[in-house]
């Protein structure tokens, strides 16, 4: 099976600098969300969380689109700090 490949948009790397955020952590994500959801706007982009305890246990959000199997552009990222209280909400377990 081949490896799977990642893409980031100049947008998605800026935040991976600018946040300290690295690409490891949003591979890992991708691959083993704790949960997804589609994107309201963009029904081909994906929502994917999971929390990190390399940054306080925050979660980590990113947008992505799986362009061809196993290869992915991430469109955008970031720490939400108030997706812990919204945990209840109806968003599917990734993995």
């Amino acid at each position: 099976m081949p490896a799977p490949a990642f893409t980031y948009t100049r947008h998605a790397r800026e935040n991976l600098i600018d946040r300290g955020i690295a690409s490891e952590l949003v591979e890992r994500t991708i691959l083993a969300p704790e949960a997804t959801e589609p994107d309201p706007r963009y029904p081909e982009r994906v929502r994917a969380y999971r929390a990190w305890p390399e940054h306080g246990g925050r979660v980590l959000r990113l947008v992505y689109v799986e362009e061809l199997a196993l290869t992915y552009r991430v469109i955008t990222l970031f720490l939400d700090r108030g997706w812990r209280r919204r945990r209840e909400s109806p968003i599917r377990s990734g993995g």
